[in-house]
């Protein structure tokens, strides 16, 4: 193993292992104490073949003591473990019952179904709002007699800081790297159909959602005669242009492509969904202020314990930036941009948890200059304690076996977050063994100088980082599967 189990490494001792009780004397003598067998850490480590570095850290989460440690202190990318700090900074300072709202706001009154000033449609960075929530909201303007406007038709996304893109080293074209605003609808991405057709091939983009499809223009595809690269991008005067190769498009298929200005295509989406039902809106201009007038609809979203939940399970990166920065503009610290933004969630963890690794560039863990040592990790759920508001958060994850295969016969239970760049891969929670003793672990595995070397243009499906991953989460399990045995009987 380079860098990670090398000679040094396979002769020096790995672990301090917490020594197994005396039992008690029965009739003058001491039964024999049977200790499960469990692979060394080099053993381990020379089978998963990871390269890079690996940290990791294994505590009573009762008492805070550290039971098995490997470069505990070292600083590695979370990734989405990022996401559980997230977690905790939002609950904890919004409360699990907190509410995003969208609003139509009329600035003048309403005269024989006529808005009589502009109709405004103004976010507060709602994450889970979709086209069936925009329609509903629709249904309920026409309800209250609306069929028209006599001024403008707005849509105000300030209540959050525009971000086009969560990390700019990202392609253009991959859905987990949306931009962020106070309006964002579909996650911020429209929906890219393709059929072949009698010549060439015909697209569809679409802000469908579970019941509708309404088409949009603030996105448009064009098919090229090319290999590579798969997709262009060009910012046409607030129009997303893209091109596709159509070596790559085969004979029908669909992905979801980011949209660079959220609040026009909320604006869009709204405009045509509306015409659908009898409501004539003029064209959306977007507007930095929010003007003053009377809420006639108001969408609340489920409440932000829901909405984390769902983060923690599918790791939703706008999801996350969205919970951060309403965090810190309710905090009022560092709320101008992501990067301010992180940074105060940094300093959150430093001052509330004394956590002195922790430099955050997002909230999601999507940057690669994240850093956190697994020993400052561990130390911040030991503080929360298990049980906890994050612990109940957490995604229940299924324990793997030797053969990296699910096994739900094991007899130990993990709640916890992954994270998984290229070539950086992360778990990190609380696992209860086999007779109920709750442990607090953290794993963090990476090869930075590997991922450092991967081509933009390879960056969405980068060559070995699938295997990679596959390798770091059995070493994941493995280790897991040893605290367990070691520690939990």
């Amino acid at each position: 193993m380079s860098a990670v189990a090398g000679a040094a490494l396979a002769e020096a001792p790995l672990a301090s292992l917490r020594p197994v009780p005396r039992p008690d004397l029965v009739g003058g003598a001491a039964p024999k104490v049977a200790r499960l067998a469990s692979p060394s850490i080099a053993e381990l480590f020379a089978e998963a073949r990871l390269g890079g570095r690996v940290g990791f850290v294994v505590a009573d989460a009762r008492t805070g003591v550290f039971l098995e440690t490997h470069e505990p202190e070292l600083a590695l990318p979370p990734a989405s473990v990022t996401k559980a700090i997230t977690a905790q900074y939002g609950l904890s300072t919004l409360g699990e019952d907190h509410r995003f709202r969208t609003r139509f706001i009329a600035t003048g009154a309403v005269v024989d179904g006529i808005v009589d000033g502009d109709l405004v449609l103004a976010g507060s960075g709602d994450p889970v709002l979709d086209t069936d929530a925009l329609a509903g909201m629709v249904a309920a303007l026409k309800a209250q007699g609306v069929r028209g406007v006599r001024g403008r038709f707005l849509v105000a996304a300030g209540a959050l800081p525009y971000v086009r893109t969560i990390d700019p080293s990202q392609p253009d074209h991959v859905g987990y790297s949306p931009p962020v605003s106070g309006l964002n609808l579909n996650f911020n991405r429209v929906h890219f159909q393709w059929e072949r057709a009698e010549s060439g091939w015909t697209v569809n983009l679409d802000a469908r959602s579970a019941t509708l499809r309404p088409p949009v223009t603030v996105a448009r595809m064009a098919v090229a005669t090319r290999d590579v690269p798969v997709y262009t991008y060009a910012d046409a005067g607030g129009v997303d242009d893209w091109t596709v190769a159509s070596k790559a498009l085969g004979n029908a298929g669909s992905r979801w492509l980011p949209v660079r200005r959220p609040d026009r295509y909320a604006g869009e989406v709204c405009q045509v969904i509306a015409a659908s039902q009898g409501v004539r809106l003029p064209n959306p201009e977007p507007v930095e202020g929010l003007p003053d007038g009377q809420a006639l609809v108001v969408h609340s979203s489920v409440t932000l314990s829901e909405i984390t939940r769902a983060m923690m399970r599918y790791s939703t990166n706008l999801t996350a930036e969205v919970i951060g920065l309403t965090t810190s503009a309710r905090r009022g610290v560092g709320a101008d941009d992501l990067h301010g933004s992180a940074a105060a969630m940094s300093a959150w963890m430093r001052d509330a948890y004394g956590i002195g690794s922790a430099r955050f560039v997002d909230h999601s863990g999507l940057g690669e200059d994240s850093r956190l040592s697994t020993a400052d990790m561990v130390r911040f759920l030991v503080q929360l304690g298990p049980g906890s508001v994050l612990h109940r958060h957490m995604r229940e994850i299924t324990p793997q076996n030797t053969r990296g295969e699910a096994d739900p016969g094991l007899l130990h239970r993990i709640q916890a977050k992954t994270g998984t760049l290229n070539f950086v891969s992360a778990l990190a929670g609380y696992a209860t063994a086999t007779d109920g003793v709750p442990l607090a672990f953290a794993i963090f595995t990476g090869d930075t100088v590997r991922r450092a070397g991967i081509r933009p243009e390879d960056m969405e499906n980068a060559p070995g980082a699938r295997a990679w991953a596959q390798r770091s989460r059995w070493l994941q399990h493995q280790l897991i599967n040893r605290w367990a045995g070691l520690y939990g009987v």
